[in-house]
């Protein structure tokens, strides 16, 4: 018996087995829930999206600095499609007597880089960066997915490869999905790993 439970454990050490009690699922809850999470706190509700460093580092880190800098305290939702898309991220947003400019602005630093990946194609609750017809020219206008006709779903996603999806929303899509225009991002928070939002 003990030679069983040696061999196991001398197993599970150069095969890299989790002897624990955390399944394959459990471990691979861990490692998600080690990716940053910006929680947006808004006049409809909260919600949280889980972000993709590996695929798009930088744009991940840009919107991460932007966060932290408040960037998105105070702006507006200034467009929503329905059926596809709701974005904000437009700092003249803020002032309601220039929204006939708004759509266009960003936080006046573009990324400079095309960080579109195969791996994470549009879909319900899919959180993206949008741009001026350049992806490289992208900022800070942010939008996600909402649920929509059949036309809109992946693998035919008329988005998937022009823009780049840099996380999900992984909570509070249906705060998202009541998102309309004029509706204000109050606070924008970075959630820690293990702690709460900062």
């Amino acid at each position: 018996m003990k030679r069983v439970m040696v061999i196991a454990l001398l197993a599970a050490i150069v095969g890299g087995v989790d002897l624990g009690a955390q399944s394959a699922r459990g471990r691979a809850r861990g490692a998600a829930s080690a990716l940053p999470v910006v929680v947006f706190e808004t006049s409809k509700g909260s919600f949280e999206m889980e972000l993709y460093p590996a695929e798009a580092p930088k744009s991940v880190e840009h919107i991460l600095t932007l966060v932290r800098r408040n960037f998105y305290n105070g702006l507006r939702v200034h467009r929503f499609v329905e059926g596809f898309v709701v974005q904000f991220g437009e700092p003249l947003s803020r002032d309601v007597s220039k929204k006939e400019q708004w759509g266009g602005g960003g936080s006046g630093r573009a990324l400079g880089v095309a960080e579109i990946s195969p791996k994470h194609p549009h879909k319900l609750g899919a959180v993206a960066l949008a741009h001026p017809g350049d992806p490289k020219l992208a900022d800070s206008q942010i939008y996600i997915c909402v649920n929509g006709p059949a036309r809109y779903a992946p693998p035919n996603y008329e988005l998937n490869g022009k823009y780049a999806v840099i996380g999900q929303v992984t909570s509070g899509m249906p705060v998202v999905q009541q998102l309309r225009v004029l509706d204000i991002i109050k606070k924008a928070s970075v959630k820690e790993p293990g702690r709460g939002a900062k």
